[in-house]
This record gives structure tokens, sequence and C-alpha cells, in this order.
């Protein structure tokens, strides 16, 4: 069933019994140039974030050396397991690549998401690409109205380590542009910011919930370098952020003395 373009977006929507655009992408953005070597698989806990619907994008800022292969099998390995986006940059790339990652990731979650309607309206089997040209540009068109109006939580995981160091300029101006980027948007935007390892844990959060990247700056200069890589706790702890930030909604929303219903998310 197609609708002219006024009303395609809104029947999407509309499917699942509520406004598509009070759901939520939910993103970890996890930026590393090294091997985890301390504490849990991260893929494993990769996957399960998946399954909790939280996409898991890596970008491996990664050296020259015998260490780069290794570390970019984990980057994919990672990105694989949480239904994400990988990508090897150089830093002089990283602040084109985060924005990239970032969107390509969301036009996958939204494709992912209308393939399922589809299913629904066409019979399971059934493929975008099994639709005349002409249908094929209405679903494109239906992904490219809902990334704009679909709310956006992006949890950022920083790694810390020492051969970080000389890198954390670059990664502030690659977050930097990516809030500007996503500026435009009538979706609303969080963010969160987690370095690992941390001064006395193997996470520490840096900057809560906030549609406000601008603060950043000070931020990136309270960050100290050095350490263990501790990649697989620094996804649990991010997920676990995600978890206590739908249950102060939940509260907030149903009062503690009523039971939460859990917000759905995509």
């Amino acid at each position: 069933m197609f609708f002219p373009p006024r009303q395609r977006c809104k029947y999407y929507q509309k499917r699942r019994g509520k406004e598509m655009n009070h759901g939520k992408i939910k993103q970890i953005l996890l930026l590393t140039d090294g091997c985890s070597n301390q504490g849990e698989d991260p893929a494993a806990v990769a996957a399960f974030a998946r399954e909790k619907g939280i996409t898991v994008n890596v970008i491996g800022v990664l050296d020259h050396g015998s260490a780069r292969d290794h570390g970019m099998q984990e980057v994919e390995n990672i990105a694989a397991s949480g239904g994400g986006v990988s990508q090897i940059v150089n830093v002089d790339q990283l602040a084109r690549t985060v924005q990239m990652v970032t969107k390509q990731s969301m036009t996958h979650t939204l494709h992912g998401v209308v393939q399922s309607e589809l299913s629904q309206i066409l019979g399971s089997g059934q493929e975008v690409d099994d639709l005349p040209p002409d249908k094929r540009g209405e679903v494109v068109d239906v992904v490219d109205e809902l990334g704009e109006t679909v709310d956006l939580d992006v949890l950022i995981l920083v790694d810390t380590s020492a051969s970080m160091k000389p890198k954390l300029p670059m990664v502030q101006d690659a977050l930097t542009d990516l809030s500007i980027s996503l500026h435009s948007r009538t979706g609303e935007n969080h963010f969160a910011l987690f370095v690992f390892p941390g001064k006395r844990k193997d996470t520490e959060k840096m900057l809560d919930w906030t549609p406000e990247m601008n603060s950043l700056t000070g931020v990136f200069q309270r960050m100290t370098t050095g350490g263990i890589t501790p990649t697989g706790p620094a996804l649990q702890a991010a997920l676990q952020h995600f978890d206590k930030r739908l249950s102060k909604r939940s509260l907030k929303r149903y009062g503690e003395d009523e039971f939460p219903i859990e917000e759905s998310g995509f």
C-alpha cells in the first residue's frame, strides 16, 4: 500500500500504534586505535547491545605496525556483532568519517524498520528490490523523511589509552563537527560521552545525556591518557547507561507506583 508523499511517512509512523518520530534510534559510537586487552569479549557485548535495539558503530583510528591487522579485525568484528558500521581511518579523515558512519547507521536502521513493515504488507520473503522502480523510490523517500524526524541517542565511547594522546584533539574536532552536521534535523539529538580507561575504573562518564555538544571543549581538557584498553567493559557500561536512561523515563512518565511500560526502540 502506497500513498502520496505527505501521507506515506505518517503511514509508517503509525504502523506500530504511535508516531515513529517519538521512537528513537540508539547508537554506541566507539572510537579506538588498539586491541582490547582486558575484560569481556567486546564483540559479544556488542551482540547483546544489538539484541537490546542499540547499534554499535566502530571507527578504528589505527597506526601502521604489527598490531594493525589485529586491530582492524577487532573493529570489524565488534561492528558486525553490533549490527553497525565499521571504518578504518587516518586521523586527518576522522571528522568526515564520524559524520558518515553515524548517518550511514541511521539509514541502515531505518531501512530495516521500513523493510519489516513492508514484509507485513507484501508478505514474507518479499524485499524492497522486488518492488517496481517507482515504488522503490517511494521507500527511499520514506527513509529520508524518517531520518530527519526520528530522535537519535548517541553514546560516544573514546579510547584514551596512551597511544591515543596525540589523536584526542582531532577526536574533539570530529565530534563537534558531528553535532553541527546533525543540528538541522527536526528530530531530537542527545549525546553522552564515556572514556576508557578511566582514572579509577575501567570506564569514566565525562558527559551525561545532553542535546548540546559544545560543552565538549572543557570535557576534553579534563581527559588523561594511559593504561589498558578495556573495550568490553566500556561497552557494558554504555549499555547500563542506556538502561538507566530508559528507567528514569519510565518512572517519570508513569510514576514510581505504577508498573513502567518499556519504551519501544528500533
